[in-house]
């Protein structure tokens, strides 16, 4: 039985209390970044594609060449069983991501120094959702600034794949609070290309048409897939496309999608309001039928949900 508040994590192979779990700093993951990931959420205390979720962390150990030494089906498992333990502490009106982490563990050196430590290291963690802190943005839209970092593109690193190399994210939301502090950062690709954010994806509407960055250079989200796949059931057309920053501050609308905003309407880019909503509300009319949408699908207010905490 759970003590309140007490947080568990999976940790090769074991359930046990997160303050008890021992990464060693000769980790792979710690010294070298060399280490995927996944996080999915749940609404309502229930799991969202999580088997898409450990799809991707699959697709990702294969791009960097690590074997987790476990099925997906044993992720799964082990992703709804720690779930379910930190959520019996929960409230019923608060949810919590779930993330799944690989690190290749320790050099054949450093294994000598730690031989019950598992290599690669395996772990599934849970943490509440920020619902009070971004509130507001679902209410007044997200202002988001685009840094002057660009994001790698796939000749240098895939995007594709989900790594444990955030440095390049963590500068440019660095620099974007500097200039706007509620500001998230949008990078542009090395071609001057809209890519993503930090766990983001951006799509714009411009004359009833959704458009969204190339696959190719960006993290293709598992909420982008589900955004797309809402606005086709909704007879939105969706486009795939290269995008530069003129083609987001001259849209409609613009909007992010991620694991936890699911969708978020954005209210400026480098300070210029976006869209022409006719009323002014936000979120303008496609994201609006968007998010309806997906609240249907979840079958859960999840914009409710963060509404709530307004002060």
């Amino acid at each position: 039985m759970p003590i309140p508040n007490q947080w568990f994590a999976w940790f090769n192979g074991k359930i046990m209390p997160e303050q008890d779990v021992r990464v060693p700093f000769r980790d792979r993951g710690f010294l070298y970044g060399d280490a995927v990931f996944d996080t999915t959420r749940t609404f309502n205390h229930r799991l969202f594609k999580v088997k898409e979720h450990v799809d991707r962390l699959y697709k990702s150990l294969a791009y960097v060449r690590m074997d987790p030494g476990i099925s997906p089906k044993e992720f799964i498992d082990a992703s709804e069983e720690v779930a379910a333990l930190n959520l019996k502490h929960m409230p019923k009106n608060e949810d919590i991501w779930v993330t799944q982490r690989v690190s290749r563990g320790l050099d054949e050196y450093a294994r000598e120094m730690w031989p019950d430590y598992r290599s690669p290291m395996v772990m599934v963690e849970c943490r509440v959702l920020p619902f009070r802190e971004r509130a507001r943005f679902f209410r007044d839209g997200l202002p988001v600034v685009i840094p002057s970092i660009r994001r790698p593109g796939p000749d240098v690193l895939s995007p594709r794949a989900k790594a444990n190399q955030y440095l390049n994210f963590i500068l440019a939301d660095l620099e974007a609070k500097s200039m706007q502090p509620d500001a998230v950062s949008v990078l542009l690709d090395t071609n001057g290309n809209l890519a993503e954010g930090r766990g983001n994806n951006i799509f714009i509407v411009k004359d009833g048409t959704l458009y969204t960055p190339k696959e190719q250079f960006v993290l293709p989200g598992i909420s982008r897939a589900t955004a797309m796949m809402l606005a086709q059931g909704l007879k939105i057309p969706v486009v795939e496309k290269d995008l530069d920053v003129y083609d987001a501050m001259t849209a409609d609308e613009a909007f992010l999608t991620s694991t936890s905003w699911c969708i978020c309407p954005i209210s400026t880019v480098n300070g210029a309001k976006i869209g022409r909503f006719g009323d002014g509300k936000i979120p303008g009319p496609v994201t609006k039928k968007l998010t309806d949408a997906y609240v249907k699908l979840v079958d859960f207010d999840w914009v409710g949900q963060y509404l709530r905490y307004l002060n």
